[in-house]
């Protein structure tokens, strides 16, 4: 079972991570609203991405009639 030991480093630093994002979200000054502006564009360019990607795999599956 060597493959139990790589998968709790990264659960461990998944978990430090959030907690180090917390304190920059919950810190003073602008971090939260830096925090929150790189949300919202990481959020825009999956959704975008997202419709692209969908319209790409229905392209496959349907007949073009030209």
């Amino acid at each position: 079972m060597d493959t139990v030991t790589p998968m709790n480093v990264i659960v461990d630093n998944i978990i430090d991570m959030n907690d180090y994002f917390a304190d920059v979200a919950t810190g003073e000054g602008l971090a939260p609203l830096l925090v929150l502006a790189g949300t919202i564009l990481i959020v825009v360019a999956l959704g975008v991405f997202g419709i692209l990607t969908l319209g790409a795999i229905g392209s496959l599956f349907s007949s073009s009639s030209s």
